[in-house]
């Protein structure tokens, strides 16, 4: 698909994949930034861009990115084993489960199934992974997130304008808070933007309508919830498949406990590593305590990236052959997204109004 976008739409990929305007009219500011970078393009081509990328299946949404964990819950990732010959029944067995989110068939002589739990309360985790021992017959191993140094997964296309222009300090001045929960009014915010921003002039002068509440209100509590992580980022969330991204490798490696916290940073400047953790150890299992997720376009450039990680990791301690390896996904048996439902109304249920 990459083949047919025009050169005004790889700009408007490549800059807008985060950093989008929230002001009540965003595309005039963000036609103006690209304007500034040599882009011509008005506000309302702008939008017309944004509208046929996504009906073309170029973007899986447009809008906010939410941060679950921020807003209540946990996810945590799981790995077990599947017979090769009740593969399909397995994963039917783990997909049936409403808290199962993502699962991933995987290249590995054991742990070929990888699946991603999202609960509202983390003392489900446990109860749900037994559910599914039991149904399966097969051990389950839980990996949660015990440091997380890198979550960004961009994917720039070949053409003008490569960086992010970053549009986010537009917009009214706001004051972040450290208060976790979510009012009943945020909480109708969350559920109104959680698959993305109408692709209107005014998006969000349409989801205040949609919930009820004052244009300014959404505008700054978007822009608030941005500032304190509870969006990730607000933009065009590109389609990887789309973009040619095909090869998707989770590279894991045996990193000493002594070196960690030096190497997650250094691993998390590389633009092309979507996601960065550090996770537990399943001894006599699974070795490996350090998570790199790496996408290519082919296997010839998959392989230089994650040699690139290698060669890197290497000038921190001294790397057997044993200490990482490579596990390609090789089918996607779910993908539903994190369901902020049940995690954003279990955040509100005590809260109250400010």
């Amino acid at each position: 698909m990459t083949a047919d976008l025009e050169s005004v739409d790889r700009a408007v990929l490549n800059a807008f994949q985060g950093g989008f305007p929230v002001v009540e009219h965003p595309f005039g500011p963000a036609a103006d930034a690209l304007a500034d970078h040599g882009i011509d393009v008005t506000a309302e081509e702008l939008l017309d861009r944004v509208q046929r990328l996504d009906d073309e299946g170029v973007l899986t949404r447009f809008g906010a990115l939410i941060n679950a964990e921020a807003i209540g819950g946990t996810a945590t990732l799981v790995a077990t084993h599947a017979p090769p010959e009740r593969y399909d029944d397995h994963a039917e067995l783990i997909n049936d489960h409403p808290e199962v989110a993502h699962n991933y068939e995987r290249e590995h002589p054991h742990l070929n199934m990888w699946f991603v739990l999202s609960v509202a309360d983390e003392a489900r985790v446990d109860a749900v992974l037994a559910d599914i021992e039991a149904e399966t017959g097969e051990e389950t191993y839980n990996l949660p997130k015990q440091q997380e140094f890198h979550v960004g997964a961009k994917f720039p296309v070949e053409g003008p304008q490569t960086q992010a222009v970053d549009c986010s300090d537009a917009g009214p001045e706001v004051t972040p808070t450290d208060r976790r929960s979510l009012t009943a009014a945020e909480l109708d915010l969350v559920l109104a933007i959680q698959d993305g921003l109408p692709i209107t002039a005014t998006p969000y002068a349409d989801v205040a309508a949609e919930i009820g509440a004052d244009t300014e209100w959404v505008v700054e509590t978007i822009k608030r919830f941005d500032e304190e992580g509870k969006v990730r980022r607000v933009g065009a969330i590109p389609n990887h498949y789309a973009l040619g991204y095909s090869e998707n490798g989770m590279t894991v490696w045996d990193v000493p406990d002594d070196v960690v916290n030096e190497v997650g940073p250094a691993i998390a400047e590389f633009d092309f590593v979507t996601h960065c953790y550090e996770r537990p150890r399943h001894e006599g299992v699974w070795p490996y305590n350090f998570f790199a997720m790496t996408h290519g376009r082919s296997e010839e450039e998959s392989q230089q990236r994650i040699q690139q990680v290698h060669d890197r990791m290497s000038q921190y301690w001294d790397i057997g052959e044993d200490d990482w390896d490579t596990l390609f996904s090789t089918r996607i048996l779910k993908k539903t997204g994190i369901r902020l439902d049940e995690r954003a109304r279990a955040n509100a249920e005590t809260a109250t109004e400010p």
